[in-house]
């Protein structure tokens, strides 16, 4: 097999994980033209991916080369260094494929296992897995939550009927498809409008998976006592982002349930201050979030170049003019130059629907 075949048995590994507010790294130990050794980081403070694949190899990571999705570790954190592991082990080569960006730590894994005698490759496969580890290099190098927006539409663009039916635009597969969003995300995130008019649960069922952190975002704390996610505060993690607006009966009536409050600065129109907002979430540990809506939300975070991936869903049917129109609620730009764009969109088919997904590009100085 090839570096690169190897490489991406590792990164495809890696995505098993769950390790935040770690990066999922994934490992794959070869000798003598067998694999000997393959695993991913699983949990935030257990071993890491090298630690375990290592274990697996024993006496025959001697000698061996070594496959891992991010430069090993050369510091100490909850575990020991990888490093010292690699060359305790007398590993022949180690192929990276892409560097540590953590500024907070020293680095200098590569140049330490060079040092030492073993042969390093860097930059194998280095595109997948940096996509790989996105969510987690903004949170570490930017200090904020990263955001992916999930949109459903109609054909003609609209996200109900005329008489606000919602249920459903898409089919079965994307909603399972949702769910496992869901469930590979730290936090879903919607807004006060969509809490008033779905009263949403916004736990994984459809799919096995945990339940992220539920976020409301709520300007003047209008989430009733009586919804779902209020209900089920003590259950699943629930937090409301607020602003100085909502009232301090509210936020005691909330909170008694179990609702967990973070207070932002107003935005001129009186909403909440989303940059703020995701350098709080990220102060928690919150990774990545994945946005479900509403309009207002999804218009607010575009608008401030807060989204960084979309998850899009297209279902072949129409609705008509009549209908609510699309999932964004914001000016736009001036012109299909200005506009936000998916960066290498990828799509395929769920069931019927369409599903598109890419990193959003900003146009510059807009």
């Amino acid at each position: 097999m090839t570096d690169e075949e190897l490489m991406s048995s590792a990164i495809r590994s890696a995505y098993s994980g769950d390790p935040s507010p770690n990066p999922k790294v994934g490992c794959v130990i070869v000798k003598d033209g067998r694999i000997v050794g393959g695993a991913h980081h699983h949990v935030a403070g257990e071993k890491h991916a090298e630690i375990l694949a290592l274990e697996q190899a024993a006496g025959d990571a001697e000698g061996a080369t070594v496959y891992v999705t991010l430069e090993p570790c050369n510091h100490h954190g909850k575990t020991p260094p990888c490093v010292d592991a690699l060359l305790k082990a007398k590993v022949a080569r180690v192929v990276i494929a892409c560097r540590d960006p953590n500024p907070h730590v020293e680095g200098g894994g590569a140049e330490r296992l060079r040092a030492a005698g073993v042969d390093v490759a860097l930059g194998v496969c280095g595109k997948a897995a940096q996509e790989l580890i996105e969510p987690w290099a903004k949170f570490i190098t930017e200090g904020t939550s990263f955001v992916a927006l999930k949109l459903a539409l109609s054909l003609d663009g609209r996200i109900s009927s005329r008489t606000g039916k919602s249920k459903w635009i898409t089919g079965a597969e994307s909603r399972a498809f949702s769910h496992a969003l869901r469930a590979r995300h730290d936090a879903v995130m919607v807004g006060i409008n969509t809490v008033l008019a779905d009263d949403p649960r916004l736990t994984v069922r459809a799919v096995a998976g945990r339940n992220p952190i539920r976020v409301i975002v709520d300007s003047k704390l209008r989430t009733p006592n009586s919804s779902r996610l209020v209900q089920s505060a003590r259950n699943a993690p629930t937090c409301i982002i607020t602003t100085a607006a909502g009232t301090v009966p509210a936020a005691l009536a909330l909170a008694e349930q179990g609702v967990s409050l973070i207070h932002v600065p107003a935005t001129a129109e009186g909403r909440c201050d989303m940059r703020v907002a995701l350098r709080e979430l990220a102060k928690r540990e919150v990774v990545s979030v994945l946005c479900e809506g509403g309009a207002e939300l999804a218009g607010t975070l575009l608008a401030s170049q807060q989204v960084d991936r979309l998850h899009g869903f297209v279902a072949p049917i129409l609705l008509g003019p009549r209908g609510r129109p699309g999932a964004v609620d914001w000016a736009g730009p001036e012109s299909p130059d200005d506009a936000p764009r998916l960066a290498e969109p990828h799509w395929e088919l769920h069931g019927n629907d369409a599903y598109v997904t890419g990193r959003v590009l900003y146009p510059e100085g807009v």
